[in-house]
């Protein structure tokens, strides 16, 4: 009687280190997938976040007098910015034929701004 509790005892206690061994091992197991996710993030989805954001700013700065090149291609000087469309008029080419664009087509500002 006495053999059977102690192999009882030691069964319990078996167990209850097996099952604390599992979540240790789940939790190391799953410890690489979570460092892979954090180094995506830091090496994919934030630098994405910082180019979007300075495209913005670049296409929010655009002013009167700005060379730039769309992202057709097109390139010419801005001679007028319209507000309340979002909308900018450029003048390309040498017969300074003018273009009616958005914004969002500005694919990048080539006048370079000296900041005072």
């Amino acid at each position: 009687m006495n053999q059977l509790i102690f192999l009882d005892t030691a069964a319990a206690a078996t167990t209850t280190a097996a099952q604390g061994g599992d979540l240790m091992t789940m939790l190391v197991s799953l410890l690489p997938m979570l460092l892979i996710l954090v180094v995506m993030y830091f090496m994919m989805i934030r630098p994405q976040n910082k180019k979007r954001k300075k495209e913005s700013e670049m296409k929010k700065n655009a002013q009167v007098g700005d060379e730039i090149t769309t992202i057709g291609g097109i390139s010419g000087r801005i001679i007028a910015v319209k507000e309340e469309t979002e909308s900018i008029v450029i003048e390309t080419g040498s017969d300074k034929s003018k273009l009616h664009i958005k914004r969002w087509a500005i694919g990048s500002v080539d006048t370079i701004h000296d900041e005072d």
